[in-house]
């Protein structure tokens, strides 16, 4: 059997933190199973991202050239789909990127198999590969297995270790044609500052319902939190979070923070973030939103209330005080 792992290569020719995470659960599926390992690279130039993962001991097969540097439809599936056919994997495992997302489900139909994306987990149990996946807002966890083949499964990110072993081994290269109604024309990034949600952060900073509450004085200051909370994130370019819906929030009548969205959720309707450290403020810590911080490693908290649902167990330290004057007090410190 083999197992053929797909990675792309980023705008400066590297691979991403997922694609290398992606690669450990490849190769320890194919150890796990006795099969052979073969990386298939996709980009502008691949000649770096092979220098990264050379000593994984697999072969390697690349579709390379300035029409593969952006993620496009017709040219990602054409290249998987010669790499494939190049090597005939029973298994293709590959990052959940929005790249390959797009993409991949059109080679599990142009090669007769199945898909399965968004994986959480992959392992072989009796010789045989075995695929997870979260189910009900990642409270449980249910195993996949499937006869057809080939079974082309995408992986989210933080669900394994990134592989590290550099080395130089030999490449193969493919030459696939592509003609495409589509030209990608380039592309506009948001500027660090402008995009909040960051989830390669060392920190998760969410921003809960109590920011814009009435505060000691009767009145709201939502454009004193917006400064502090803004000020916190210039500072240490952490990501950004929200406890609770602005539709919730707005439904209530109170006053929304200019720059939250709901992608900003995090919790049972919101996001799961894998993040080393998170710090709530504002927030009562109630466990429809603490289900979303079960991967957050190390969990601290800001609240007036000593008897929170975050002192109930839920975060390894706990400040009691007003948000508004701890976060300004370490804005002052950080600069």
């Amino acid at each position: 059997m083999t197992v053929l792992y797909l990675a792309h290569t980023e705008c400066d020719n590297s691979l991403h933190k997922s694609a290398l995470e992606t690669l450990t659960a490849a190769k320890a599926l194919a150890d796990g199973t006795g099969s052979d390992l073969v990386v298939g690279l996709i980009g502008a130039d691949v000649a770096d991202a092979v220098g990264t993962i050379g000593g994984c001991g697999a072969k390697f097969y690349a579709v390379s050239g300035p029409e593969f540097a952006d993620g496009r439809y017709a040219s990602d599936l054409a290249a998987a789909e010669a790499i494939a056919k190049a090597c005939s994997p029973e298994v293709v495992v590959a990052p959940a990127t929005s790249r390959f997302s797009r993409a991949l489900p059109g080679l599990a139909i142009r090669l007769g198999g199945r898909v399965d994306t968004h994986l959480s987990g992959l392992a072989a149990e009796d010789g045989k590969p075995v695929a997870k996946r979260w189910f009900y807002r990642q409270r449980m966890e249910g195993t996949l297995t499937r006869d057809e083949r080939p079974w082309v499964l995408t992986l989210d990110s933080g669900c394994a270790e990134p592989f590290e072993g550099a080395g130089a081994t030999d490449v193969e290269a493919l030459t696939v044609d592509v003609s495409s109604r589509t030209k990608v024309a380039g592309m506009e990034c948001a500027s660090e500052d402008a995009q909040t949600i960051r989830p390669d952060a060392d920190l998760l900073f969410v921003a809960g319902a109590g920011w814009t509450k009435k505060q000691a004085d009767g009145a709201t200051h939502v454009d004193e939190a917006e400064k502090a909370i803004m000020g916190f994130l210039d500072a240490t370019k952490s990501s950004l979070g929200s406890s609770k819906s602005l539709v919730d929030i707005s439904g209530e009548g109170g006053a929304v923070i200019s720059f939250l969205t709901h992608m900003h959720q995090v919790g049972q309707t919101g996001a799961t973030p894998r993040h080393p450290k998170g710090l709530s403020t504002c927030c009562h810590g109630e466990e429809p939103h603490v289900v979303g911080w079960r991967f957050i490693k190390e969990r601290r908290a800001i609240n007036l209330d000593a008897g929170c649902g975050w002192a109930q167990g839920k975060c390894d330290v706990l400040y009691v005080g007003d948000a508004f004057a701890i976060m300004a007090k370490v804005n002052e410190l950080l600069g």
